[in-house]
């Protein structure tokens, strides 16, 4: 049985007991949450620690690794697993497009201590076999290999493909995969098969409880394409397949945007929750402006802090490298980091448990100058350490921007300024 077939015959699961301790919430709420759809727990039956997404819950946070034609290094990859594990990432996604991916895969795969998704299309496409039916064997080797979700273009109809024609962007489409599907449906004059055969991949998923991550192959790439009507049309018809994926016993959430003016965030949103009632929304920041590349994450942390508080709930990270090349592994700390402050940010403003006693725990051993505890309660406790180490005063009690003119000092009774 699926998580979702358990949740809906009253049963917990293993991993779902253990996700809800980890929410620090009765697992009965939880298995309510999965029940209805409104929350998956990614775990493809492997020993990687299972990671509950949905409504109420902490929200979560993707790094995407992977090669890249030029740069085939399984060596430089693990390097960014680790990166993303030790900064706080709480799933890793494998977007390999260059060397061996089927093993760069598997061994991404062995070493994940967090869930793992991927893009099966991409193997498809960039082996020359690009049919129909060696996508869903692909499909079906990913969820046989342990890959905990999958994204999948489902929404990239003949349908959707008219309106966009109908509505020109500045930048057409921008997912790789939503690309490849919209080149093999014009090159063949055929329906995408991951809409046509959806019965097919629910199957695939039902079997093996890999959770459908429905990719936003229009999403938009600028702030000036965001939420057109392509975009639209292909949340609409994502919502239909998110409820087809319910009644089969699938776990699924939905992705979404890309590029989204601040002002558009918040109905972004609501728009998508209520069309998929409810289901578990994973957004790429949103970025919020074009005009910032090396600094992207922070572009993309100013928009998922937004995304998240409005009720988004999962984060893909963006990194600093982000429209200028491949991320090392520094620039994949750098963007779980981002997102990680983003995601907590919304938390504290959708009122999600736990998060603001975090905060209120800190405050108090800033009041204290409890320097170990700051350092201990930081959200980078290693860059926290650092830096005290760099400017620390030769009056331990205090910090070096203020020293003895220290705020907390001044407010102490009987205490003199300059004392």
């Amino acid at each position: 049985m699926t998580q979702l077939e358990s949740a809906r015959a009253g049963r917990a699961t293993p991993e779902l007991i253990a996700a809800a301790e980890r929410e620090q919430i009765p697992a009965e709420e939880l298995l309510r949450k999965v029940c209805e759809g409104r929350a998956v727990i990614l775990s493809n039956r492997r020993p990687r620690k299972p990671c509950p997404i949905g409504e109420g819950l902490r929200t979560k946070v993707n790094a995407n690794i992977g090669t890249s034609p030029d740069y085939v290094d399984i060596e430089t990859e693990l390097e960014k697993l680790r990166a993303a594990e030790e900064a706080g990432a709480d799933t890793v996604m494998d977007l390999s497009t260059g060397g061996d991916i089927p093993a760069i895969r598997k061994t991404i795969l062995e070493r994940a201590n967090v869930p793992v998704g991927t893009v099966p299309i991409y193997e498809v496409a960039l082996d020359g076999d690009f049919t129909a039916e060696r996508l869903f064997e692909v499909i079906r080797q990913h969820a046989k290999d342990g890959v905990d979700f999958v994204t999948v273009h489902c929404g990239v109809t003949r349908a959707s493909l008219e309106t966009l024609s109908k509505h020109p962007r500045l930048c057409h489409i921008v997912s790789r995969g939503g690309a490849f599907l919209a080149k093999w449906m014009r090159d063949h004059g055929r329906e995408n098969p991951l809409y046509e055969r959806y019965d097919e991949l629910l199957g695939i998923a039902r079997e093996y409880d890999v959770t459908l991550s429905l990719g936003d192959g229009l999403r938009p790439g600028s702030i000036a394409d965001a939420l057109d009507p392509a975009q639209v049309h292909e949340l609409m018809i994502m919502a239909e397949l998110c409820e087809r994926a319910r009644k089969a016993g699938v776990q699924a959430m939905v992705e979404g945007p890309g590029h989204v003016p601040l002002h558009q965030i918040e109905a972004q949103v609501k728009m998508q929750k209520e069309l998929t009632k409810g289901a578990p929304f994973y957004v790429l920041g949103p970025l919020v402006t074009d005009v910032a590349p090396g600094y992207d994450h922070i572009t993309a942390a100013i928009g998922g802090a937004l995304a998240a508080a409005a009720g988004a709930d999962f984060l893909c990270y963006v990194t600093p490298t982000e429209h200028l090349g491949l991320p090392k592994p520094e620039h994949v700390r750098a963007g779980v980091v981002a997102a990680r402050i983003a995601a907590h940010a919304g938390d504290i403003a959708k009122g999600v448990r736990g998060a603001a006693a975090w905060d209120r725990q800190m405050s108090l051993a800033r009041r204290q100058r409890d320097w170990t505890r700051q350092i201990a309660l930081s959200l980078d406790p290693a860059h926290a350490a650092e830096l005290r180490h760099l400017t620390k005063p030769g009056n331990e009690e205090v910090c070096s921007m203020c020293g003895k003119y220290c705020v907390f000092k001044l407010s102490e009774p009987n205490q003199e300024p300059g004392k």
